[in-house]
């Protein structure tokens, strides 16, 4: 029998901060999206003051002055150790190919082969051993397939005060699933949802209930696999991570920008960052996408946005080599007068470094490479941008807002916690 589990991290932004601030424990906490804008994580406490999840920030000022809520920028950085501290810590209990990773927060493990182990008791150790090791709580829901793993992670973060809830009992599924609301449902959007509600299918048993087939010829093959789902028939194994055929960085400025320069340097970073996720999935890219915009919701200035696609030679992975070409493009693109809100750039086409054609009329220099694999190595050493190119600027007053950033806690030496 196919037995999931999903690992789910509670309130993960607003745990991150509370293990380096102990003062934060119990206290009504939030965690504020790009350039502070609105509301992507609540504590307990947060929550049962109405906060809602997505709200913008301003218009919940009133509230959190009242109640003396905490309030946090985003520290993607730190964040994103703390989310690998806890994956390498489920890696030391379960067998790395019974593991997903599926977002920053979550992962799915398969406990098919401890069938002679309580998985209670088992999930009840997991969920010990990883706040103990990282200080981050975490939820459990188990159940025969990874839809219904979804509904039962969604119980025990609500209504279980142990944090764990298994629902591998075929008439817990139909009472549980009777109260889930359709668009509560893994995977489906307010879309999809309004078309079920019109069908008379307002939650997770009528669909579970429902006609197969009737759901595929209306919807597609993803939904007729969830009503499977829902009866307990797995449709969805783990799947292995696999490489991105393109990669995207791009930031709203804090500020609007209006000269050349500053936006080189963004755009510089931003590619910086995109090469440094090509290199860790060992991937070379084939061409880059430039794009530039104003602010659209700002109808007082007058906008412009443009978008420009190259196609290199030969594919490459080398930073310096990139940000020339999108500095090349930017100029192109660039015009005076405006006041932009935002730039960014796709590495599109991306191939094996291990596995592509070769050119005649192109010599490729192999110490590029080893270059790059030295400025990755010192900057995961040593800290992000411990080494970083001139053309990404030392000012960067383009920056995204983030006025209340705690420290980078794991990730920056300066900023290492002190124990006095």
């Amino acid at each position: 029998m196919n037995i999931f589990a999903l690992i789910d991290c509670n309130n993960f932004y607003v745990s991150c901060e509370r293990v380096f601030n102990p003062y934060l424990t119990n206290k009504p906490t939030i965690v504020l999206s790009n350039n502070d804008g609105c509301i992507i994580s609540r504590s307990n406490e947060a929550k049962s003051l109405g906060i809602p999840m997505g709200a913008p920030f301003y218009k919940y000022k009133e509230i959190i002055k009242k109640n003396s809520v905490e309030v946090y920028s985003s520290n993607y950085q730190f964040y994103g150790d703390m989310s690998h501290r806890v994956m390498k810590s489920l890696d030391m209990m379960i067998p790395y190919k019974d593991i997903e990773i599926y977002s920053i927060d979550e992962a799915f493990i398969r406990l098919d082969g401890y069938g002679k182990h309580n998985l209670f008791d088992l999930a009840v150790e997991i969920k010990k051993n990883i706040l103990k090791w990282t200080g981050i709580p975490i939820s459990i829901g188990i159940a025969p397939t990874k839809t219904l793993a979804k509904v039962a992670n969604h119980v025990a973060k609500k209504n279980t005060s142990t944090g764990i809830f298994d629902l591998r009992d075929n008439n817990l599924q139909k009472k549980i699933t009777s109260n889930f609301r359709i668009e509560d449902l893994w995977g489906i959007s307010y879309r999809w949802g309004k078309k079920l509600r019109v069908l008379g299918i307002k939650n997770g048993l009528e669909l579970r209930n429902s006609d197969a087939k009737f759901i595929r010829n209306n919807f597609n093959v993803i939904l007729e696999r969830m009503v499977y789902e829902l009866r307990g028939i797995s449709c969805l194994n783990l799947e292995n991570p696999t490489p991105k055929k393109s990669i995207m960085s791009s930031r709203s400025f804090g500020k609007l920008v209006t000269e050349l320069d500053s936006l080189e340097q963004a755009l510089s970073t931003y590619i910086t960052i995109a090469c440094e996720k090509l290199r860790e999935q060992n991937s070379k890219t084939q061409g880059i996408y430039v794009f530039l915009e104003t602010n659209r919701f700002r109808k007082d200035l007058p906008q412009y946005k443009k978008r420009i696609k190259f196609k290199f030679d030969s594919p490459t992975s080398d930073t310096g080599f990139i940000i020339n070409a999108g500095k090349n493009i930017l100029q192109r693109i660039y015009k005076k007068g405006y006041s932009y809100h935002k730039c960014g750039i796709v590495l599109f086409d991306l191939i094996s470094k291990n596995n592509h054609q070769g050119n005649l009329f192109i010599k490729i220099n192999p110490s590029n490479d080893y270059l790059m694999k030295s400025l990755d190595t010192i900057n995961q050493v040593m800290g992000s941008e411990t080494v970083f190119y001139a053309a990404q600027g030392i000012e960067h007053n383009w920056k995204m807002r983030r006025n209340k950033l705690s420290p980078r806690y794991t990730t920056n030496w300066m900023e290492l916690p002190k124990v006095y």
